[in-house]
């Protein structure tokens, strides 16, 4: 009796650790910071190369950017084509009165198909922050292309409820695969927009988890 009532207790045990572990890598949904502010962007000139397997990118410049943001969701995407090959991440962030009441507002974050999404039970939840359009103002989602393997590594343990400062550069992609099919890839330029390409494309030269 006693040696089965101690092995319960080291099932139940591993069970506990195992979902603390789990929670502890999956970060805070709820989480809220406060005193984030915009992102800043600067325009740019210039260009860089990637190639990555048989696809063959040039990374046009449009704008220098810096952003220091809460971590509201994230997605990994797997595949060949070149989205799911230079940006199998994406971040959903937030910043402002958005990144401050995220613990007070249930927004029900989430991201499919390189989208983000949010939803509140009420509108009148809003209230903190403003109205939809201020959600869509202080929070993007972001296609994640990582300019080395340091930067690389920093992305992938990116997590839900992280704080993190990403500095690199908004750009247009264009792509060939060595069968000459050819790909464009465009970044938003404005915290404004919303819809169909109104996420930013990052070329990130730079990435901490600050917390």
């Amino acid at each position: 009796m006693q040696n089965k009532n101690y092995l319960s207790t080291i099932i139940i045990v591993v069970v506990i650790i195992g979902v603390l572990a789990f929670f502890k890598m999956q970060g805070g949904s709820q989480k809220a910071i406060a005193n984030i502010p915009e992102p800043i962007q600067t325009e740019a000139r210039g260009q860089t190369k990637m190639t990555i397997d048989d696809i063959e990118a040039t990374i046009n410049y449009l704008y220098s950017y810096d952003i220091d943001a809460l971590v509201v969701h994230t997605k990994n995407y797997s595949g060949s084509g070149v989205e799911a090959k230079f940006a199998p991440k994406d971040l959903a962030l937030a910043w402002g009165d958005v990144a401050a009441h995220n613990k007070d507002i249930d927004f029900h974050w989430s991201q499919s198909n390189r989208w983000y999404f949010w939803r509140v039970k009420s509108y009148d939840e809003l209230a903190p922050v403003g109205n939809e359009e201020d959600v869509s103002r202080q929070s993007s989602n972001n296609h994640v292309i990582a300019a080395d393997d340091a930067v690389r590594s920093t992305v992938k343990k990116i997590r839900t409820g992280d704080h993190v400062h990403l500095k690199g550069y908004l750009i247009n992609l264009e792509a060939t695969d060595s069968k000459g099919g050819i790909y464009t890839w465009n970044s938003s330029t404005s915290r404004t927009d919303s819809g169909d390409h109104s996420c930013e494309l990052i070329y990130v030269t730079e990435a901490s988890i600050v917390n």
